[in-house]
């Protein structure tokens, strides 16, 4: 008797979900090109927006990946995005720590940038992934008035996904959707494992 009462009261409950949440869903009918962000310390942020993009592909849509600061060392993805027929572009040389030339990190940021702004221009594209820009705009190669200004013009439809950590401020305020990655563990940290194929790269 109390099982079928909790199988009740359980049916109960989650027809009157149910009901809220189709309610809700034909409340929102707008339909608009959003800005995403990824950001915060934890892991995920770029695996999170290439996801998306590969979600963008499969429903027909014209994808562009511009990846900032990345470009030094081959990942796994760029290959599965190439047979894919994403125009997939990293366009950095390295980790700032490691470029150590701040007039050379700039000029590869305002490069990848202009691709960014030349897909922007094309209203073919569904979806612009801009990785990692939240790090060159941390470290002010990039204005930051101007890239909001080029994505606050972007076609009524395209959608523009923008990751890495430290997300200044302004562009959080612009974004339509937010989503902060936090560290809980880290192997690199916590155990000394080493970047590893198919899981950072």
């Amino acid at each position: 008797m109390t099982a079928r009462r909790g199988e009740a009261d359980h049916a109960a409950r989650m027809a009157k979900r149910k009901a809220l949440q189709d309610r809700l869903v034909a409340e929102r009918q707008v339909e608009k090109g959003l800005l995403i962000v990824h950001t915060g310390k934890g892991k995920g942020k770029t695996t999170a927006a290439l996801g998306m993009a590969v979600r963008a592909v499969g429903h027909g849509m014209k994808v562009g990946v511009v990846q900032f600061v990345k470009g030094a060392m081959e990942t796994g993805e760029k290959p599965v995005f190439d047979r894919l027929g994403v125009e997939f572009r990293p366009m950095g040389d390295g980790f700032t720590w490691d470029t150590q030339n701040r007039a050379a990190d700039i000029a590869s940021a305002r490069a990848a940038w202009d691709e960014v702004r030349r897909m922007i221009a094309d209203p073919g594209y569904g979806m612009i992934v801009a990785d990692e820009l939240n790090i060159v705009l941390r470290y002010d190669y990039l204005p930051l008035d101007e890239v909001l200004d080029a994505i606050a013009a972007r076609p009524e439809m395209t959608h523009i996904v923008v990751t890495g950590r430290n997300a200044p401020e302004a562009l959080i305020e612009a974004a339509d959707l937010v989503t902060e990655m936090a560290q809980v563990k880290h192997p690199f940290r916590e155990q000394g494992v080493k970047a590893q194929a198919g899981v950072e790269f």
